[in-house]
């Protein structure tokens, strides 16, 4: 009886009815919720300079005989790994721009059907580049600080996990540096120290070494600093019209006379008795 509806079956799908068993794909994954999902990380990190070799790394929580590696858009595994222990290691040599993106890694066990996966693990984000798009700077609450009080200058890149350093204009070595778990991190500041011009940097924690671009200046001043500045500079612009004035009233007086001599000289001559 079996057999007989097996030989139905296969008779159907010969004919290409529409029969949604027919096209059943039967070695697709199926993360199940029974299989818990792995861990997936990147050494020596995840985002690295053109040329070095980088190693993907899956832990299961199980020991597993089965591991595969997954990249976004494609659907069928990248790697696979056949090990007796709940870890494998996918090696990705020489990296360029080709292997940028974002992977995935699943495990199986020799009891679980054919085509059945575990869960996938979280995502893992592969950047090959020499060097990390430009960070933002902003004074928090804004550039303009007063006495006794702190300024917080917000270092924001895209990229969480980074080390951010601080640089002042007149200083030659970073002010303070912040290893962050979120893609910015906070510099707070005292007024007393605060005026200034700043700019910032991010990069990976770890080798190999990838550095940002820098960051816009951003100049910090003290409250009352700003109007000083403007009265000075309306005192210089009030001298300097002062100054122009005063010229022009010498050169002004300087032809007058030039102009009363030379009529002077034209007049005709009288013999006075």
């Amino acid at each position: 009886m079996v057999l007989l509806l097996i030989l139905q079956l296969s008779t159907l799908c010969e004919l290409s009815l529409p029969w949604p068993v027919c096209h059943a794909d039967f070695t697709s994954p199926v993360p199940l919720a029974s299989y818990p999902k792995p861990w997936l990380g990147a050494h020596p990190a995840a985002i690295v300079t053109p040329g070095i070799n980088v190693t993907l790394i899956c832990r299961a929580p199980q020991p597993a005989w089965g591991f595969g590696l997954f990249k976004t858009g494609l659907a069928t595994p990248l790697l696979l790994r056949n090990v007796s222990i709940g870890l494998a290691e996918f090696f990705l040599e020489k990296v360029t721009s080709v292997q940028e993106g974002s992977y995935h890694c699943r495990y199986r066990k020799t009891d679980w059907g054919p085509g059945v996966w575990s869960q996938p693990s979280n995502a893992l984000e592969l950047l090959v580049t020499d060097q990390l798009p430009r960070p933002s700077l902003v004074a928090i609450p804004g550039p303009v600080v007063a006495p006794e009080t702190t300024v917080s200058l917000r270092c924001a890149g895209r990229i969480p996990g980074m080390s951010f350093a601080l640089y002042r204009a007149d200083v030659a070595t970073p002010l303070q540096y912040i290893d962050s778990v979120q893609p910015w991190a906070d510099f707070l500041l005292n007024s007393a120290n605060a005026p200034g011009t700043y700019y910032c940097y991010y990069h990976t924690p770890s080798s190999p070494y990838v550095l940002s671009e820098r960051s816009q200046p951003l100049v910090i001043s003290s409250e009352g600093s700003g109007s000083l500045d403007y009265t000075q500079g309306n005192l210089v612009r009030l001298g300097l019209a002062g100054l122009v004035l005063i010229c022009l009233g010498i050169i002004v007086t300087f032809d007058w006379h030039s102009r009363r001599s030379a009529f002077v000289r034209l007049l005709p001559q009288q013999n006075w008795v």
